[in-house]
């Protein structure tokens, strides 16, 4: 039987989180959780910052339309959040937000979007992008929502990558192969390994075209991925690269 606690409904707050600390949700917040949830002051709730582990909380009802969060004590200690990145070209809206939401559920520490010669979206909402991983990180039981970095062009991304740091470049044109022997080379030998240190890149919908894909190329630390005989969309992409990595070199390994 599963010790996680899937009946209690998990809010993520921004206020700091102690024994005691009484949170006053967002007006969305506190109308999702009394009109839409129906929620009462003997209901369980849990509450998340991202900074403070996960805390069991009461809920205050002040008034017939306002309500205060009481934390009650820790159910668990805030953990480290991961060093797996995941840089993406922008994609059109329902297909952009399915994808954050699995590269949060699969343990992605920052989203980077990285615009290209053929993204489809030039244009980037950071702040529905940030709700789209709180969101996952509630339902999920996460304790860290993914970081979101600003939209940046391919050319000057690359250029801020850190030396040695080991870029996963998902290429269309890379010869197939057992993309799982080629990850397991990348593997730091006889060290354990609680989540990859990596970059994860993933291209548009039509690929990126050859200057890119030969500057991506130049840099150092590059493992050049195969996903496959068949093409995959970007959001598809994602999720295959996503669990390869995580078991292979990340904390499912």
């Amino acid at each position: 039987m599963s010790t996680y606690d899937f009946k209690a409904q998990r809010l993520f707050v921004e206020a700091p989180l102690d024994i005691g600390a009484r949170v006053v949700p967002t007006p969305a917040a506190r109308n999702y959780l009394l009109n839409v949830l129906r929620l009462r002051a003997d209901d369980p709730m849990l509450l998340f910052n991202g900074r403070d582990g996960e805390w069991r909380a009461r809920i205050e009802l002040t008034s017939r339309k306002e309500a205060a969060l009481i934390a009650l004590e820790q159910t668990r200690a805030q953990t480290a959040a991961g060093d797996l990145d995941y840089a993406f070209a922008p994609l059109k809206q329902a297909r952009l937000d399915y994808m954050v939401q699995k590269a949060a559920e699969m343990g992605v520490a920052r989203l980077i979007p990285v615009l290209t010669r053929r993204t489809q979206v030039r244009r980037v909402n950071l702040e529905r992008l940030r709700a789209n991983v709180i969101e996952a990180a509630e339902q999920c039981g996460l304790l860290n929502p993914p970081e979101i970095a600003e939209a940046r062009d391919l050319s000057d991304w690359l250029a801020s990558l850190p030396a040695g740091r080991l870029l996963i470049f998902c290429d269309e044109d890379a010869e197939v192969a057992d993309p799982i022997a080629i990850l397991r080379r990348a593997a730091p030998v006889g060290e354990p390994r609680p989540g990859a240190s990596a970059t994860l890149l993933i291209g548009p919908e039509g690929g990126f075209d050859e200057a890119e894909r030969e500057k991506i190329l130049r840099k150092p630390n590059v493992l050049r991925l195969s996903l496959g005989p068949r093409i995959l969309r970007a959001d598809t992409a994602a999720v295959a690269a996503l669990a390869l990595v995580q078991s292979v070199l990340g904390d499912w390994s």
